[in-house]
């Protein structure tokens, strides 16, 4: 299906269509053209038709006669993590994405757009949010508001932002509500499917019921989280690492009220007066192999935790990402009302 785009043109407009659609294209005159099946055969800007007039080209002509037949594309399976700073800085505005048959599938704001990242996405939103009652009595607590919109709306905002496309969610109670409220996605600029939990299964049990991936790698994260979490160096340090899985990781403090001794045997060295003591903890996002998500046992609650001691106790190879800004887990009414503060300073 090709995008209803306003940049998207056919191979059989002639070289006026291309000018008028050039003039309610906005802010960036670039057009994409694409034949009968969709496919992507070249490019025209508004230099483009300047050119071609300036050539003797008549308005009447195909516009095919002036485009440029090798635009700069992207295969929407490909690893480019680093290419949009490229982009960037050659001043290009507009990306498009072709699928395996150089099908047009989407076209990416290259200004907007962090990052496009080779990841299928699995977003666990099934749980019934128990110490948020009685809020989530007759609403799921991934559609609690927090900033004017749903928290896990401000979910896909990061997915979208990262250039992650093909979005799988876990539902369970009230699922109803969650997919009617989200839709297939397209209103997001992303493809959301569910899965449906029948019966809770943990934190991780969800990966059994994924059908199919797109890409080779998934991220998992919960819905009930607000982060700006740099997703395009968690995956640049999963990929150089070439780890099974990559757990994010948020420091939790631990102040003691006492001063620690630094002892020699019996001798103290120094001390420190009350210290606090960071702690790397899971932050709940993830990111793993596909092959991983089939260790997975089906039909069963089955925890993320779960799931890092089995790969640990296979040799497998787990590293920790560090959260450096902002993260908050949203599970009891003290985090919903710290999660409202927080967005409006922050939005301010």
């Amino acid at each position: 299906m090709i995008p209803n785009d306003r940049h998207v043109l056919r191979a059989n407009a002639s070289i006026k269509e291309a000018l008028e659609k050039l003039n309610g294209a906005g802010l960036y005159l670039n057009l994409f053209v694409v034949d009968t099946d969709g496919r992507l055969v070249g490019s025209i800007t508004d230099g483009d038709v300047r050119r071609g007039l300036l050539a003797g080209k008549e308005l009447s002509q195909p516009a095919a006669t002036i485009m440029n037949p090798s635009p700069r594309s992207l295969r929407d399976d490909a690893d480019a993590v680093d290419l949009l700073d490229e982009l960037r800085a050659r001043g290009i505005k507009l990306l498009p994405i072709i699928d395996a048959a150089g099908r047009l599938v989407r076209i990416a704001d290259v200004d907007s757009t962090q990052s496009i990242l080779p990841l299928d996405a699995l977003i666990m939103a099934g749980g019934r949010g128990e110490r948020l009652r009685p809020d989530t009595d007759d609403l799921p607590k991934p559609l609690i508001p927090v900033g004017g919109k749903p928290i896990i709306e401000h979910t896909l905002g990061l997915l979208s932002r990262f250039g992650i496309q093909h979005v799988a969610i876990s539902v369970n109670y009230l699922r109803e509500r969650i997919m009617e409220h989200l839709g297939d996605g397209e209103r997001f600029g992303l493809r959301i499917r569910y899965v449906h939990e029948d019966a809770p299964l943990g934190t991780a049990g969800a990966l059994a019921l994924l059908d199919s991936m797109r890409h080779e790698a998934l991220l998992m994260m919960n819905s009930d989280l607000l982060t700006d979490v740099a997703l395009d160096r968690m995956y640049k340090r999963f990929r150089e690492a070439d780890a099974d899985l990559a757990v994010a990781t948020t420091d939790h403090h631990v102040s003691l009220p006492y001063a620690v001794m630094d002892l020699e045997g019996d001798r103290v060295r120094a001390f420190r007066e009350k210290p606090s003591i960071a702690y790397p903890c899971n932050a709940g996002i993830y990111m793993m192999k596909r092959d991983v998500t089939g260790q997975v046992p089906s039909g069963t609650a089955y925890n993320a935790t779960d799931l890092i001691q089995d790969l640990l106790d296979r040799q497998g190879k787990v590293i920790a990402f560090p959260i450096t800004g902002y993260w908050l887990d949203i599970g009891k009414h003290e985090d919903l009302q710290r999660a409202r503060r927080d967005h409006g300073q922050r939005s301010a």
